[in-house]
């Protein structure tokens, strides 16, 4: 397949590169500066320097992919950002023009409480100390998920834990429109891995997918 990475140079953009390219993909990646991806990688992709935040940018490096993978994310900390939300609502702009329609977004399960958590998780944990803690990037990703909401692409989103550096270890566990009961931490490496066999699978469309170690 063509697919098109954006936030390639960040932890979970580089494991997607990584694992993209030797399952064969042709990849393009988006990013502001060619030099920060890992040496190992960087003469197998096509690197597309661009501004995330502007669609008309963006046209090319989507137009006539079979998939677009983001994994864009603040660098901020804790503070107020809208880079989740802006560079979404630019790469879906760029994908409506070029008529490119399928979207899998890395998003995260510490912004929801629901049936899949447990209890504590879901009563005390999440609203009490996590969700107050990181409004600000939780707030950002909602926004950036409503963006797409609002539009037709064939989009999916991918709602991880904790993330961590650990190897790929399967199985993993999923679970789809709700969160995972225990489930504490994500391997960049397994959400990676689920994300790139998602990506044909009709029924994940316009679905969030939970994804824990």
């Amino acid at each position: 397949m063509e697919i098109t990475i954006f936030g390639a140079t960040g932890g979970t953009g580089v494991e997607l590169v990584r694992q993209s390219l030797d399952a064969g993909h042709r990849v393009t990646v988006v990013v502001r500066d060619p030099a920060r991806l890992p040496a190992e990688l960087r003469d197998r992709v096509d690197a597309v320097t661009a501004d995330v935040f502007d669609p008309a940018a963006l046209e090319a490096a989507v137009k006539g992919r079979d998939a677009v993978l983001t994994a864009m994310g603040s660098r901020t900390g804790l503070k107020a950002t809208t880079v989740c939300a802006d560079s979404a609502h630019a790469i879906a702009l760029a994908m409506a023009a070029t008529q490119t329609r399928r979207l899998l977004m890395v998003s995260t399960s510490g912004q929801v409480a629901d049936s899949g958590d447990g209890a504590i998780m879901r009563t005390v944990l999440k609203p009490l100390i996590l969700q107050p803690i990181f409004k600000k990037v939780y707030d950002d990703m909602r926004a950036a998920e409503r963006h797409l909401e609002a539009t037709d692409l064939d989009w999916t989103f991918f709602r991880p834990s904790k993330l961590t550096n650990a190897e790929l270890k399967l199985p993993y566990r999923t679970a789809v429109d709700r969160n995972i009961k225990h489930g504490l931490t994500t391997s960049r490496a397994d959400l990676a891995h689920c994300m790139l066999r998602t990506i044909e699978d009709r029924s994940s469309i316009r679905r969030s997918i939970s994804v824990a170690s």
